[in-house]
């Protein structure tokens, strides 16, 4: 059968705004039933409205979630569960820039909490449902900052020294070989797994930053980024092309596959990441 999202359950992170917001809208146009994800209570309510406003009749819940804590993760996750006998689509959107290194509750930092730790444990905790609802995708937003990322073991946590673009670039790393991971867990299975670069966009991504980063993201990025509505474009792609039957553990740009930063081809890395965010979230490792 040709893949299909229409009448399948769709999940959306960071769906009140920017990409994930148009990639909700998307999948609503493709008929797919949207699980709106937001942290913010008020701000998902408004996206819910505008994603019926852009497709009238959508079938769109809120559900709320805040991914810089495991324990609401854990709390989201068994939320999704309740509402949702079957998860086909899984797409992990969500995530920030910060400027200054912070903490998230569980004591971890930030960057890497919100953008890697997060979608690592909603993932794996949605993962039987996934598979049981087969076929099914796990679509990871990433970035070409990846490419500038390096991965140090020894300082996930960056308590040594914190850099901005660096953190940021480090966690995007963690998105692409987390994925690869993945992908090979789910050999053999009827889910896949695919990271994407969305392209440069005009979000708000920079929303928790400061200075230079800020002015960036407020006054520049209007004038040279690409709108959210076409950064969706390949998260939707990955998400919803029936030329992707089986199609797993690639990297996307431009809704084409690209070759990864040779960091993110990295296999031994990958096994070693996925160890370590076993044990930052509480996981009982299962070796595959």
């Amino acid at each position: 059968m040709t893949w299909s999202v229409k009448d399948k359950q769709c999940v959306v992170t960071g769906g009140n705004s920017g990409i994930g917001l148009h990639t909700a809208i998307g999948l609503a146009r493709q008929g797919a039933r949207v699980a709106l994800v937001s942290r913010s209570p008020a701000k998902g309510e408004a996206a819910v409205r505008e994603v019926v406003a852009a497709v009238p009749g959508a079938k769109v819940d809120l559900v709320v979630g805040d991914l810089g804590s495991l324990a609401q993760i854990r709390a989201l996750a068994a939320d999704l569960l309740e509402r949702y006998p079957a998860i086909h689509v899984l797409v992990n959107n969500a995530g920030l820039w910060m400027t200054e290194r912070q903490e998230t509750p569980d004591g971890l930092e930030t960057t890497f909490a919100v953008n890697h730790l997060g979608p690592f444990l909603l993932t794996n905790l949605l993962l039987p449902r996934l598979q049981q609802s087969g076929p099914a995708r796990i679509v990871n937003v990433a970035s070409e900052g990846h490419r500038q990322g390096r991965l140090d073991f020894d300082d996930l946590q960056a308590k040594r020294g914190f850099g901005k673009i660096k953190a940021y670039c480090d966690s995007k790393l963690a998105n692409v070989l987390f994925t690869r991971e993945l992908a090979r867990r789910l050999q053999g299975t009827s889910v896949t797994a695919n990271s994407l670069h969305p392209g440069v966009v005009n979000t708000n991504l920079g929303g928790n930053s400061s200075g230079l980063i800020r002015w960036v993201f407020d006054i520049a990025g209007p004038l040279f980024f690409i709108t959210p509505e076409k950064g969706a474009r390949t998260s939707l792609h990955v998400a919803t092309s029936p030329d992707l039957d089986g199609v797993s553990g690639k990297y996307f740009k431009s809704s084409k596959v690209a070759g990864e930063a040779r960091a993110a081809r990295d296999d031994e890395a990958a096994r070693r990441l996925w160890a370590v965010s076993e044990q930052l979230c509480g996981l009982t490792p299962v070796a595959v």
